[in-house]
């Protein structure tokens, strides 16, 4: 939807309480990240950026050619070896790219060739499928699926219940408006309209439901950034407005139906939040961060603790001790601080 511009807000040099900053190879906007193992995580972003460790503390830059002016705002990776980074932008600017050898080789495996297109998130199933999430035509939100070998992309059927509302699309801020808990279920999150809203699918994208979100709205700016799910019933949305990071409004909602309902949270930190995401390995600890800090819950995100007031674009753990931040200027940060199910969770 919005391609965002690099932030001005500063930068915390030192260790920030719960995060540890590392050294960054690069001072570009960093906003795909995905986190494969506690040692292996791969990040992408602005001006054809990817970038990948190994060990959890040192970070390489991998070329990708001819990719030197495009944004990879989300990237999947399943081993140091194989990664799958999708650039966001009008038309042909959204474009995935597929590497099965560390970075050493990059191919262009499908472009946007609709002028008016924009994808915005990818995600992938344990049966081989990817699935792109874009902004909407005048049919409807757009969900393109690939074979379950990744080479054939084409674009799902769009029922009457994805019909968009003026202004509605979907916020390429960190990856995660599109999650997918299994081969069948699937959640997207919108904004720039009157009303936030959650499309979701329980047959693998066939038929979809959708409804409204109670987060900031009524603005190009504002809406729901980022959806996770911990099983079929229990979920969490975040958003806000990310040009007023502080607009006073609930930037939390959490269902126990699904999605068919949910309850607004004002969470810490206050303000934006373009990501949130369960911790593997914990029973109900969530983290959410934005441009105005980071914040766990361990109660499905009902109660929060801030962690840092950094701003990051992104965040992803591999379990409740090994995870990572990305932001602005090439932040790269991995958590530090306490062990995330220490806490008693919630039931």
């Amino acid at each position: 939807m919005t391609l965002f511009p690099l932030t001005a807000i500063a930068q915390t040099l030192a260790a920030d309480g719960a995060w540890q900053r590392l050294e960054s190879p690069v001072r570009t906007e960093l906003r795909g990240l995905s986190v494969v193992s506690k040692q292996i995580a791969w990040a992408s972003g602005a001006q054809g950026t990817v970038l990948r460790t190994t060990d959890g503390e040192h970070w390489q830059q991998i070329p990708v050619p001819g990719a030197e002016k495009l944004d990879f705002r989300a990237i999947r990776a399943f081993s140091d070896q194989v990664a799958w980074i999708m650039s966001a932008g009008p038309g042909e600017q959204s474009r995935i790219f597929v590497t099965q050898d560390g970075g050493t080789h990059w191919e262009p495996r499908f472009i946007n060739t609709d002028p008016n297109g924009f994808w915005n998130a990818i995600t992938a199933s344990a049966d081989g499928r990817f699935t792109v999430f874009g902004d909407p035509d005048a049919s409807g939100l757009q969900f393109w699926q690939t074979d379950t070998n990744g080479q054939h992309l084409q674009r799902l059927n769009t029922p009457t219940a994805l019909r968009p509302l003026p202004a509605e699309g979907a916020f390429a801020a960190s990856g995660t408006c599109l999650f997918q808990l299994n081969p069948q279920s699937l959640w997207a999150v919108t904004g720039g309209a009157e009303r936030a809203r959650i499309a979701y699918s329980h047959d693998g994208g066939l038929q979809w439901q959708i409804r409204d979100l109670p987060l900031a709205a009524g603005a190009a700016s504002r809406g729901a950034f980022s959806v996770s799910f911990r099983d079929t019933q229990h979920g969490i949305v975040a958003g806000g407005d990310y040009k007023e990071i502080h607009y006073d409004s609930p930037n939390i909602a959490v269902t126990q139906d699904g999605g068919n309902s949910w309850q607004s949270i004002r969470a810490l930190p206050a303000g934006f939040l373009s990501v949130v995401t369960h911790v593997p390995g914990t029973n109900n600890t969530v983290v959410a961060g934005g441009l105005t800090g980071s914040g766990v819950s361990h109660d499905g995100g009902i109660h929060w603790r801030q962690l840092s007031t950094t701003p990051v674009n992104t965040i992803a753990f591999a379990d409740a001790k090994h995870g990572w931040a990305i932001g602005p200027k090439g932040l790269l940060m991995r958590y530090q601080g306490a062990p995330l199910d220490v806490q008693t969770d919630s039931k």
